[in-house]
C-alpha cells in the first residue's frame, strides 16, 4: 500500500488535463433542473434511430436506417471497427485486487492520467445514477441490470480542421461522430480491462453498445453544460464537437463535480443552431420538463429524419459546425470563451462576432475528404461533389 502511494503522490500534479479544467466554477448540482424522483429510465429500443430501423417513420426511412452507416465508406469503416469492440466491453476481473493507493482521490488522478495516456481530450468522474441505465437493451430486448458505483466520461474531438470546412450535413459528417465514437470505445475499452486487471469489475460502455443515456454522467462528471440542440452536453473548451464513451466500476474514485460556465443563460440568447437547423428540429422556445429534465425540447422525429434521410450527404451535424462555441483551441478564443464565462452581457454578442469574423460560413479550400456515395454496392458521385480536383496533384 505505501509503495503504491508513494509512486501515485510523485507523480502528483496540480494540471492532470489537457484543457484547464481547473480554472471552472465547479456547482453542487447541473445547471439543468433535474428532477431525480420523476425520471423513468429509458428504453434503448425506443431511440430515434431505432425506431427510424423499426420502421416507425416509414418505409424509406427504415431502409435508409439499414445502410445510413455503410453509404460512405469512410464511415462503414469507423462502425465496422465498433463491431469489433463489442466483445472486449467485458470481461473476467482478476482474482487478486492490485496492491493500489487507498486515497481514492490519488486512483481518480492515475486513472484520468491513464486516459489522457490513450489519447482522451477530457475525462470526468461520477457516480453512476441508477436512472441513467437503460431499462432494456436494443440488442438483447432483455432488461439491462448494471449496479456499478461509478461512471468514467471519456471524450473525444470531433476534429476541429474537419469542423471548420464541412456546412454539417455533407459526405463526411458521419465520419466525424463515428471516428469519436470508434476512438471513444477503443479508449474505454482499454481502460476497463485495465481495472479488471487491477481486481476491480468494470465495463465499457461505446456507440452500438451502451448499457447508458451518457448525458447524464457528462453532466455529472463536469464535461459540460446541457445546450439547446438538444439531449447534447456541450463542453466549454471544445464546444458539442464531441463524442463520449463510459466506463463503469466499483474501483473506488474521487468523483468530479458539475459545472457552470454560463450555458443556459447563452442559449436562451444565441439560437444559431435552431436558425440553420435543416429539419426544424431544434426549438426557438423556452425549456420544458420532459421525463425530469428541464431541458429545450427536440424533435426526434424531425431530428432523425434528416440525419437518417439526408440525400445530400452522410448524417448531419449542422448544429455542431454553427455552434458559436465550436471554436480551435488558440490564445485568442480562449480570451473570447474566458469572457462568455465571466459576463453574461458579452454572451449577447456571440453570434455577432461569428458572423463578422466569417465563422458562420465553411473553409471549403480546407475540405479533405472525397463525396462519394455507395448505392446498391456500387460507388456513385453525388451531385455537386468537390473532390478538389480529384486530387491531381497541386
Amino acid at each position: 500500500m505505501g509503495i503504491a502511494t508513494t509512486f501515485l503522490r510523485a507523480f502528483d500534479t496540480k494540471k492532470v488535463d489537457p484543457y484547464p479544467v481547473n480554472i471552472l466554477k465547479r456547482v453542487d448540482s447541473p445547471t439543468t433542473l433535474i428532477k431525480e424522483k420523476e425520471i423513468q429510465r429509458v428504453d434503448e429500443r425506443e431511440s430515434g434511430f431505432n425506431r427510424a430501423f423499426r420502421g416507425d417513420f416509414g418505409e424509406h426511412l427504415r431502409h435508409e436506417r439499414s445502410r445510413m452507416i455503410e453509404k460512405y465508406p469512410l464511415s462503414g469503416a469507423l462502425g465496422q471497427m465498433q463491431l469489433h469492440l463489442v466483445d472486449v466491453v467485458d470481461g473476467e476481473v482478476a482474482p487478486d485486487k492490485a496492491p493500489l493507493t487507498d486515497d481514492p482521490v490519488g486512483m481518480a488522478r492515475h486513472i484520468k492520467d491513464t486516459a489522457y495516456f490513450l489519447r482522451a481530450d477530457v475525462v470526468g468522474i461520477c457516480e453512476l445514477p441508477p436512472y441513467a441505465v437503460y431499462s432494456h437493451s436494443m440488442a438483447t430486448g432483455e432488461p439491462v441490470e448494471l449496479n456499478h458505483k461509478y461512471a468514467i466520461a471519456i471524450v473525444v474531438d470531433q476534429d476541429w480542421k474537419t469542423a471548420e470546412a464541412t456546412v454539417g450535413n455533407d459526405w463526411i459528417s458521419n465520419s466525424m461522430s463515428f471516428m469519436s465514437y470508434s476512438a471513444s470505445g477503443f479508449i474505454a475499452c482499454i481502460l476497463a480491462d485495465y481495472i479488471r486487471r487491477l481486481g476491480y469489475p468494470a465495463r465499457a460502455h461505446h456507440a452500438r453498445n451502451y448499457e447508458l443515456v451518457v448525458p447524464p454522467i457528462l453532466l455529472k462528471a463536469g464535461i459540460g453544460e446541457m445546450c439547446r440542440i438538444g439531449d447534447i452536453v456541450l463542453n466549454p473548451f471544445i464546444g458539442p464537437r464531441f463524442k463520449a464513451s463510459v466506463v463503469t466500476t466499483d474501483l473506488p474514485l474521487a468523483v468530479d463535480k458539475p459545472i457552470d460556465f454560463g450555458m443556459q443563460d447563452f442559449c436562451d440568447k444565441c439560437m444559431q443552431c435552431a436558425r440553420y437547423c435543416p429539419s426544424g428540429a431544434i426549438s426557438f422556445g423556452e425549456k420544458v420538463l420532459h421525463n425530469g429534465y428541464e431541458k429545450w425540447p427536440n424533435d426526434v422525429e424531425k431530428c432523425t429524419k434528416q440525419r437518417v434521410g439526408n440525400k445530400t450527404g452522410s448524417g448531419c451535424g449542422v448544429c455542431i459546425a454553427v455552434c458559436p462555441w465550436n471554436k480551435p483551441y488558440t490564445p485568442f478564443h480562449r480570451f473570447i470563451q474566458w469572457t462568455m464565462r465571466h459576463f453574461p452581457f458579452a454572451r449577447r454578442y456571440a453570434v455577432w462576432g461569428d458572423e463578422l469574423l466569417g465563422y458562420d460560413k465553411p473553409k471549403l479550400e480546407n475540405k479533405w475528404w472525397l463525396d462519394l456515395e455507395i448505392v446498391d454496392g456500387a460507388f456513385k458521385i453525388p451531385p455537386h461533389a468537390g473532390n478538389r480536383g480529384d486530387y491531381k496533384s497541386p
